[in-house]
Protein backbone atom coordinates (compact mmCIF):
# COMPACT_ATOMS: atom_id res chain seq x y z
CA UNK A 1 0.00 0.00 0.00
CA UNK A 2 1.51 3.62 -0.78
CA UNK A 3 1.49 5.85 1.91
CA UNK A 4 1.72 9.35 1.50
CA UNK A 5 3.89 11.83 3.03
CA UNK A 6 3.12 13.25 6.24
CA UNK A 7 3.31 16.47 7.62
CA UNK A 8 6.31 17.78 8.60
CA UNK A 9 6.79 21.44 9.53
CA UNK A 10 10.48 21.23 9.19
CA UNK A 11 10.58 20.29 5.44
CA UNK A 12 7.13 20.26 3.72
CA UNK A 13 6.69 17.87 1.29
CA UNK A 14 4.99 18.18 -2.65
CA UNK A 15 3.67 15.36 -4.59
CA UNK A 16 3.24 16.62 -8.39
CA UNK A 17 4.10 15.23 -11.68
CA UNK A 18 4.61 11.65 -10.55
CA UNK A 19 7.29 12.55 -7.89
CA UNK A 20 7.71 13.15 -4.13
CA UNK A 21 9.23 15.77 -3.14
CA UNK A 22 10.26 16.39 0.51
CA UNK A 23 12.44 19.03 2.63
CA UNK A 24 12.23 22.24 0.73
CA UNK A 25 15.75 24.16 0.75
CA UNK A 26 15.17 27.36 -1.24
CA UNK A 27 12.03 29.39 -2.05
CA UNK A 28 11.63 32.02 -5.25
CA UNK A 29 9.75 34.20 -6.92
CA UNK A 30 9.77 33.39 -10.53
CA UNK A 31 9.38 36.57 -11.76
CA UNK A 32 11.68 38.61 -10.08
CA UNK A 33 14.47 35.61 -9.41
CA UNK A 34 14.45 33.31 -12.29
CA UNK A 35 18.09 33.61 -12.39
CA UNK A 36 18.14 31.12 -8.88
CA UNK A 37 16.57 28.09 -10.52
CA UNK A 38 19.36 26.70 -11.83
CA UNK A 39 19.39 23.14 -9.98
CA UNK A 40 16.37 20.73 -8.51
CA UNK A 41 13.19 19.65 -8.70
CA UNK A 42 11.16 22.97 -7.33
CA UNK A 43 6.90 22.94 -6.75
CA UNK A 44 5.41 26.21 -8.15
CA UNK A 45 2.10 27.74 -7.15
CA UNK A 46 0.83 31.14 -8.67
CA UNK A 47 -1.48 33.05 -6.73
CA UNK A 48 -3.95 34.58 -10.09
CA UNK A 49 -3.16 38.22 -8.91
CA UNK A 50 0.55 36.81 -8.32
CA UNK A 51 3.52 36.44 -7.03
CA UNK A 52 4.66 33.12 -9.01
CA UNK A 53 6.17 31.43 -6.10
CA UNK A 54 8.39 28.13 -6.46
CA UNK A 55 9.97 25.90 -3.17
CA UNK A 56 13.29 24.08 -4.35
CA UNK A 57 13.07 20.16 -2.44
CA UNK A 58 15.95 18.42 -0.86
CA UNK A 59 15.33 15.27 -2.53
CA UNK A 60 12.74 14.10 -5.46
CA UNK A 61 11.95 10.51 -6.39
CA UNK A 62 9.26 8.90 -8.40
CA UNK A 63 5.94 8.42 -6.90
CA UNK A 64 2.63 7.03 -8.21
CA UNK A 65 0.47 9.24 -6.06
CA UNK A 66 -1.68 9.42 -2.83
CA UNK A 67 -2.07 6.65 -1.28
CA UNK A 68 -4.74 5.13 1.43
CA UNK A 69 -3.73 7.26 4.82
CA UNK A 70 -5.45 8.93 7.27
CA UNK A 71 -8.87 10.05 6.76
CA UNK A 72 -9.55 13.39 5.35
CA UNK A 73 -12.04 15.09 8.08
CA UNK A 74 -13.21 18.09 5.93
CA UNK A 75 -16.13 21.23 6.72
CA UNK A 76 -19.37 20.25 6.91
CA UNK A 77 -21.19 20.05 3.68
CA UNK A 78 -23.96 23.11 4.70
CA UNK A 79 -21.26 25.23 5.85
CA UNK A 80 -19.80 26.57 2.83
CA UNK A 81 -20.26 29.71 1.44
CA UNK A 82 -19.77 31.60 -1.43
CA UNK A 83 -18.65 35.13 -2.33
CA UNK A 84 -21.25 35.91 -5.06
CA UNK A 85 -24.80 34.20 -4.32
CA UNK A 86 -27.09 33.69 -7.32
CA UNK A 87 -28.33 36.91 -7.55
CA UNK A 88 -24.82 38.45 -7.79
CA UNK A 89 -23.37 36.30 -10.44
CA UNK A 90 -26.45 36.84 -12.10
CA UNK A 91 -25.65 40.85 -12.03
CA UNK A 92 -22.17 39.59 -12.64
CA UNK A 93 -22.87 38.58 -15.95
CA UNK A 94 -25.46 40.93 -17.27
CA UNK A 95 -22.66 43.28 -16.42
CA UNK A 96 -19.91 41.50 -18.54
CA UNK A 97 -22.69 41.41 -21.08
CA UNK A 98 -22.93 45.02 -21.33
CA UNK A 99 -19.36 45.15 -21.30
CA UNK A 100 -19.48 43.08 -24.60
CA UNK A 101 -22.24 45.34 -26.09
CA UNK A 102 -19.87 48.05 -25.45
CA UNK A 103 -17.10 46.52 -27.17
CA UNK A 104 -14.75 46.55 -24.81
CA UNK A 105 -14.25 42.94 -24.20
CA UNK A 106 -15.54 40.10 -25.93
CA UNK A 107 -15.25 37.43 -23.41
CA UNK A 108 -14.81 37.30 -19.44
CA UNK A 109 -14.07 34.33 -16.87
CA UNK A 110 -16.80 35.42 -13.78
CA UNK A 111 -15.45 33.13 -10.81
CA UNK A 112 -16.46 33.18 -6.98
CA UNK A 113 -14.92 31.96 -4.66
CA UNK A 114 -16.46 29.37 -2.13
CA UNK A 115 -15.41 28.86 1.76
CA UNK A 116 -16.01 26.66 5.26
CA UNK A 117 -14.38 26.51 8.31
CA UNK A 118 -12.03 24.13 8.65
CA UNK A 119 -9.72 24.29 12.18
CA UNK A 120 -7.43 21.10 13.34
CA UNK A 121 -6.41 20.98 17.22
CA UNK A 122 -2.83 20.51 16.33
CA UNK A 123 -1.13 22.29 13.25
CA UNK A 124 -2.95 22.15 10.24
CA UNK A 125 -5.21 19.94 7.94
CA UNK A 126 -3.94 16.49 6.39
CA UNK A 127 -3.65 17.73 2.96
CA UNK A 128 -1.86 14.22 1.50
CA UNK A 129 -5.60 13.03 2.75
CA UNK A 130 -7.80 15.48 0.61
CA UNK A 131 -5.29 14.19 -1.85
CA UNK A 132 -5.81 10.83 -1.43
CA UNK A 133 -9.85 11.64 -1.25
CA UNK A 134 -9.39 13.73 -4.94
CA UNK A 135 -7.52 10.99 -6.72
CA UNK A 136 -9.68 8.36 -5.55
CA UNK A 137 -13.14 10.54 -6.48
CA UNK A 138 -12.00 13.01 -9.17
CA UNK A 139 -8.74 11.37 -10.69
CA UNK A 140 -7.23 13.96 -12.64
CA UNK A 141 -4.31 14.34 -15.04
CA UNK A 142 -2.63 17.43 -13.01
CA UNK A 143 -3.79 16.18 -9.93
CA UNK A 144 -1.20 17.20 -6.92
CA UNK A 145 -0.35 18.66 -3.43
CA UNK A 146 2.04 20.76 -2.08
CA UNK A 147 1.86 21.66 1.69
CA UNK A 148 4.91 23.80 3.09
CA UNK A 149 3.51 24.32 6.77
CA UNK A 150 4.24 27.64 8.37
CA UNK A 151 6.73 28.05 11.13
CA UNK A 152 9.59 27.13 8.71
CA UNK A 153 12.54 29.03 6.80
CA UNK A 154 10.11 28.95 3.68
CA UNK A 155 6.40 30.68 2.84
CA UNK A 156 4.33 28.12 4.20
CA UNK A 157 1.67 27.08 0.92
CA UNK A 158 -1.06 24.71 1.32
CA UNK A 159 -2.63 23.44 -1.78
CA UNK A 160 -4.08 20.31 -2.96
CA UNK A 161 -5.59 20.16 -6.60
CA UNK A 162 -7.24 18.12 -9.57
CA UNK A 163 -6.78 20.04 -12.06
CA UNK A 164 -7.71 19.14 -15.59
CA UNK A 165 -6.23 21.78 -17.60
CA UNK A 166 -3.13 22.05 -18.68
CA UNK A 167 -1.64 25.92 -18.76
CA UNK A 168 2.32 25.60 -19.87
CA UNK A 169 4.07 22.52 -20.65
CA UNK A 170 8.06 22.94 -21.61
CA UNK A 171 9.57 19.78 -22.74
CA UNK A 172 12.23 19.06 -25.83
CA UNK A 173 12.44 22.83 -26.50
CA UNK A 174 8.98 22.88 -26.83
CA UNK A 175 5.96 25.13 -24.85
CA UNK A 176 2.25 23.57 -25.18
CA UNK A 177 -1.02 24.49 -23.55
CA UNK A 178 -4.24 23.29 -23.40
CA UNK A 179 -6.93 25.42 -22.92
CA UNK A 180 -10.36 24.67 -21.65
CA UNK A 181 -13.17 26.19 -22.92
CA UNK A 182 -16.90 24.59 -22.86
CA UNK A 183 -18.33 22.20 -20.24
CA UNK A 184 -21.58 20.32 -20.08
CA UNK A 185 -22.70 16.69 -18.29
CA UNK A 186 -22.44 15.17 -21.65
CA UNK A 187 -20.94 15.74 -24.62
CA UNK A 188 -24.40 16.34 -26.06
CA UNK A 189 -24.63 19.38 -24.12
CA UNK A 190 -22.40 20.95 -25.35
CA UNK A 191 -23.15 23.93 -28.06
CA UNK A 192 -22.21 25.86 -30.45
CA UNK A 193 -21.29 29.11 -27.62
CA UNK A 194 -18.97 26.21 -26.14
CA UNK A 195 -16.75 26.05 -29.70
CA UNK A 196 -16.79 29.46 -30.53
CA UNK A 197 -15.65 30.50 -26.80
CA UNK A 198 -12.82 27.11 -27.14
CA UNK A 199 -11.74 28.98 -30.44
CA UNK A 200 -11.33 32.51 -29.40
CA UNK A 201 -9.41 31.84 -26.34
CA UNK A 202 -7.14 29.14 -28.12
CA UNK A 203 -6.51 31.96 -30.59
CA UNK A 204 -5.57 34.07 -27.60
CA UNK A 205 -3.02 31.39 -26.45
CA UNK A 206 -1.46 31.20 -29.56
CA UNK A 207 -1.00 35.00 -29.92
CA UNK A 208 0.76 34.58 -26.41
CA UNK A 209 2.70 32.13 -27.36
CA UNK A 210 4.30 33.88 -30.32
CA UNK A 211 6.10 36.33 -27.82
CA UNK A 212 8.12 33.64 -26.54
CA UNK A 213 8.43 31.08 -29.44
CA UNK A 214 10.33 31.04 -32.55
CA UNK A 215 8.11 32.79 -35.47
CA UNK A 216 5.93 30.12 -38.00
CA UNK A 217 6.45 27.61 -35.03
CA UNK A 218 3.27 28.16 -32.71
CA UNK A 219 0.73 25.51 -34.57
CA UNK A 220 -2.58 24.09 -33.08
CA UNK A 221 -2.00 20.22 -32.79
CA UNK A 222 -5.90 19.24 -31.97
CA UNK A 223 -8.63 21.73 -31.98
CA UNK A 224 -11.98 21.29 -29.65
CA UNK A 225 -11.43 17.63 -28.52
CA UNK A 226 -14.27 16.34 -25.86
CA UNK A 227 -12.46 15.28 -22.77
CA UNK A 228 -14.44 13.23 -20.30
CA UNK A 229 -13.30 13.92 -16.63
CA UNK A 230 -15.77 12.55 -13.48
CA UNK A 231 -19.14 14.04 -13.95
CA UNK A 232 -18.47 16.36 -16.54
CA UNK A 233 -16.87 16.69 -20.58
CA UNK A 234 -14.75 19.93 -21.68
CA UNK A 235 -13.67 21.04 -24.94
CA UNK A 236 -9.72 21.25 -25.09
CA UNK A 237 -7.68 22.98 -27.58
CA UNK A 238 -3.91 22.09 -27.74
CA UNK A 239 -1.75 24.70 -28.95
CA UNK A 240 2.46 24.83 -29.21
CA UNK A 241 5.66 26.11 -30.31
CA UNK A 242 9.25 26.28 -30.61
CA UNK A 243 10.31 28.47 -27.89
CA UNK A 244 12.93 30.85 -28.14
CA UNK A 245 15.88 31.30 -25.30
CA UNK A 246 13.11 32.61 -23.04
CA UNK A 247 13.64 33.18 -19.39
CA UNK A 248 10.25 32.27 -16.64
CA UNK A 249 10.10 36.13 -15.99
CA UNK A 250 9.61 36.38 -20.27
CA UNK A 251 7.24 33.42 -20.52
CA UNK A 252 5.32 34.51 -17.71
CA UNK A 253 4.88 37.90 -18.54
CA UNK A 254 3.78 36.63 -21.78
CA UNK A 255 1.22 34.14 -20.72
CA UNK A 256 0.15 34.45 -17.24
CA UNK A 257 -2.88 34.86 -16.14
CA UNK A 258 -3.91 32.28 -18.33
CA UNK A 259 -6.30 33.28 -20.49
CA UNK A 260 -9.13 30.86 -20.74
CA UNK A 261 -9.05 32.08 -16.73
CA UNK A 262 -9.66 35.85 -17.71
CA UNK A 263 -10.45 36.86 -20.73
CA UNK A 264 -10.29 38.61 -24.00
CA UNK A 265 -8.71 41.06 -24.61
CA UNK A 266 -6.90 40.08 -21.68
CA UNK A 267 -5.97 43.65 -19.96
CA UNK A 268 -9.42 44.74 -20.41
CA UNK A 269 -10.92 41.73 -18.97
CA UNK A 270 -8.77 41.52 -15.79
CA UNK A 271 -9.75 45.45 -15.14
CA UNK A 272 -13.55 43.99 -15.21
CA UNK A 273 -12.83 40.89 -13.17
CA UNK A 274 -10.79 43.49 -10.44
CA UNK A 275 -14.59 45.47 -10.48
CA UNK A 276 -17.13 42.25 -9.93
CA UNK A 277 -15.41 39.81 -8.27
CA UNK A 278 -15.29 40.86 -4.73
CA UNK A 279 -12.58 38.90 -3.17
CA UNK A 280 -9.06 37.97 -4.66
CA UNK A 281 -9.09 34.67 -6.25
CA UNK A 282 -5.57 33.83 -4.93
CA UNK A 283 -4.58 29.98 -6.30
CA UNK A 284 -7.72 29.64 -8.33
CA UNK A 285 -7.04 30.25 -11.55
CA UNK A 286 -3.23 31.04 -10.86
CA UNK A 287 -1.52 27.88 -11.72
CA UNK A 288 0.04 25.03 -9.80
CA UNK A 289 2.81 22.30 -10.93
CA UNK A 290 6.71 21.65 -11.25
CA UNK A 291 9.92 22.48 -12.99
CA UNK A 292 12.61 20.05 -12.73
CA UNK A 293 16.06 22.66 -13.46
CA UNK A 294 18.19 19.80 -14.17
CA UNK A 295 16.55 18.16 -17.07
CA UNK A 296 15.28 21.59 -18.36
CA UNK A 297 11.33 20.56 -18.05
CA UNK A 298 8.60 21.96 -16.78
CA UNK A 299 4.49 21.38 -16.11
CA UNK A 300 2.24 24.09 -14.87
CA UNK A 301 -1.86 23.43 -14.55
CA UNK A 302 -4.63 26.11 -14.51
CA UNK A 303 -5.30 26.48 -11.09
CA UNK A 304 -8.94 25.22 -11.29
CA UNK A 305 -10.51 22.58 -9.11
CA UNK A 306 -8.21 23.07 -6.41
CA UNK A 307 -8.83 23.72 -2.99
CA UNK A 308 -6.31 25.32 -0.24
CA UNK A 309 -6.12 26.27 3.44
CA UNK A 310 -5.62 29.60 5.11
CA UNK A 311 -5.37 29.88 8.93
CA UNK A 312 -7.51 32.90 9.36
CA UNK A 313 -10.65 33.24 11.21
CA UNK A 314 -9.51 30.10 12.90
CA UNK A 315 -8.66 28.16 9.80
CA UNK A 316 -10.59 28.19 6.64
CA UNK A 317 -10.72 25.73 3.48
CA UNK A 318 -11.53 27.47 -0.16
CA UNK A 319 -12.40 26.64 -3.32
CA UNK A 320 -12.86 28.69 -6.75
CA UNK A 321 -15.64 28.24 -9.18
CA UNK A 322 -16.66 30.10 -12.64
CA UNK A 323 -17.62 30.00 -15.93
CA UNK A 324 -16.89 32.35 -19.22
CA UNK A 325 -19.45 34.53 -20.35
CA UNK A 326 -20.37 35.84 -23.64
CA UNK A 327 -22.70 37.80 -25.56
CA UNK A 328 -24.46 34.17 -26.18
CA UNK A 329 -24.23 33.62 -22.40
CA UNK A 330 -27.57 32.88 -20.52
CA UNK A 331 -27.53 33.81 -16.85
CA UNK A 332 -29.08 31.60 -15.33
CA UNK A 333 -26.99 28.29 -17.47
CA UNK A 334 -23.46 29.76 -16.40
CA UNK A 335 -25.00 29.78 -12.71
CA UNK A 336 -25.50 26.15 -12.95
CA UNK A 337 -22.11 25.22 -14.84
CA UNK A 338 -20.52 27.00 -11.86
CA UNK A 339 -22.17 24.72 -9.75
CA UNK A 340 -21.73 21.93 -12.15
CA UNK A 341 -17.85 22.14 -11.71
CA UNK A 342 -17.89 23.00 -7.88
CA UNK A 343 -20.82 20.02 -7.08
CA UNK A 344 -18.58 17.02 -6.50
CA UNK A 345 -15.29 18.15 -5.76
CA UNK A 346 -16.62 20.17 -2.71
CA UNK A 347 -18.81 17.06 -1.76
CA UNK A 348 -15.35 14.91 -1.96
CA UNK A 349 -14.27 17.38 0.27
CA UNK A 350 -17.11 17.98 3.04
CA UNK A 351 -17.95 15.79 5.92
Amino acid sequence: MTRPPRDDPAEGWALLGGRRARGVVDHVDLVTQADRVTEGFWAVVADFEGPVRAWRFAESEPHPGPGAGAPWRGPRPGEWATSLDRTAYLHGVAAVRDAIRDGDVYQVNLCRVLDAPLAVEHGEPDAAALAARLAAGNPAPYGGAIHVPAGGSAPPVWVVTASPELFLRVADGWITSGPIKGTAVTAEGLTAKDAAENVMIADMVRNDLQRVCRPGTVEVTGLLKVEAHPGLVHLVTTVRGMLLDASWPQVLAATFPPASVSGAPKHAALGLIDHLEPVPRGPYCGAVGWLDADAGRAELAVGIRTFWWTPDGGGRLHFGTGAGITWDSDPAAEWAETELKARRLVGLASG
